[in-house]
């Protein structure tokens, strides 16, 4: 039988005070990425970013449709889910 593919979904602050929501096996790899000016081309002119929110392992496809879910959040409700004060339910 074939292993699953697994993923975390994460939210990286910016320096800016921006966020950036990602998918990846490994998030330390992923942060150390970004860090180096090699991640997303949204945080490279923002750095440093740090993780203030994780989700996960889950299956890969779950772990996509989650990030899609959590970009759809306004400034403020990302704010309150980083800060346990907002519940979003995970998609089927």
């Amino acid at each position: 039988m074939p292993q699953r593919k697994r993923a975390s979904v994460y939210i990286l602050q910016c320096a800016d005070g921006t966020f950036y929501i990602g998918t990846a096996k490994d998030i330390a790899q992923r942060l150390a990425v970004h860090n180096a000016k090699k991640g997303a081309k949204y945080t490279r002119p923002r750095l440093p970013v740090r993780v203030v929110y994780r989700e996960g392992p889950m299956s890969l496809t779950r772990a996509l449709r989650r990030e899609y879910q959590l970009k759809q959040l306004t400034r403020a409700q990302k704010l309150a889910l980083i800060r346990g004060r907002l519940k979003v339910a995970p998609p089927r």
